[in-house]
């Protein structure tokens, strides 16, 4: 899988995106994450991509040409067929753990971060497939949601986790909240790990495993069941 993101903070997406099993993954050629300052495509000589909105109105907007060169250059590259050219904002498609993984099924993901009021329409028009939203809350850019949209597709990337069942029996993959997970010591400040954990029983485990998850999802997520 390619990650390809424009952005005015390569920097930050790149503090971000460096660690962790993510990082670990683009060190190992698992996946490839490469980032691309907007302002590279502006022919202002003060490299500014953004002006006052028509119609008036608080705050700039990013223009057309700098934005719209930027995207047609960036999808130029690679030469992979099967991408999708993704634009982070708060009216776009709500991010969950099944678009997660219908997004995974590409080779290679364009994304474009956002920033002051948002980016000309005209861009989406020419340049955008889709538009993909984290939650209904507005942020001051698109780099945090891009991270976040590259963490929870590269996961489930081939070879970036250890094992396929890591990802296939958390929470949301499976419909219902994962159950909750314990490791030694056996006692801590008078709390026990349940008794079933240590009877070896596979079976009594999985449905204790099974219930706990329903319990959980039924007390904390109704709207998922």
């Amino acid at each position: 899988m390619r990650f390809d993101i424009l952005t005015l903070f390569p920097e930050f997406i790149s503090s971000v995106l460096d660690e962790s099993i993510i990082g670990r993954a683009r060190k190992a050629g698992k996946l490839e994450i490469y980032t691309h300052q907007i302002r590279d495509w502006s022919e202002d000589r003060h490299r500014r991509v953004d002006d006052t909105p028509y119609g008036g109105g608080k705050g700039m907007v990013m223009s057309a040409p700098p934005l719209t060169a930027a995207m047609e250059a960036v999808t130029a590259m690679g030469n992979i067929d099967n991408a999708r050219r993704i634009y982070m904002s708060p009216k776009g498609r709500l991010l969950n753990q099944k678009e997660a993984s219908r997004l995974a099924s590409y080779d290679r993901l364009i994304i474009l971060c956002g920033h002051y009021e948002g980016i000309d329409e005209r861009v989406i028009d020419l340049c955008i497939d889709e538009q993909i939203s984290i939650g209904d809350y507005v942020l001051t850019g698109g780099e945090l949601p891009a991270c976040i949209l590259c963490d929870c597709i590269g996961r489930l990337c081939p070879g970036v986790l250890s094992d396929d069942e890591c990802h296939e029996i958390e929470s949301f993959s499976g419909g219902l909240l994962e159950y909750p997970q314990y490791t030694k010591p056996q006692n801590f400040r008078g709390l026990e790990v349940p008794e079933v954990l240590l009877s070896g029983n596979h079976a009594h485990i999985e449905r204790w495993r099974y219930e706990k998850s329903l319990e959980l999802t039924k007390k904390l997520r109704p709207d998922l069941l």
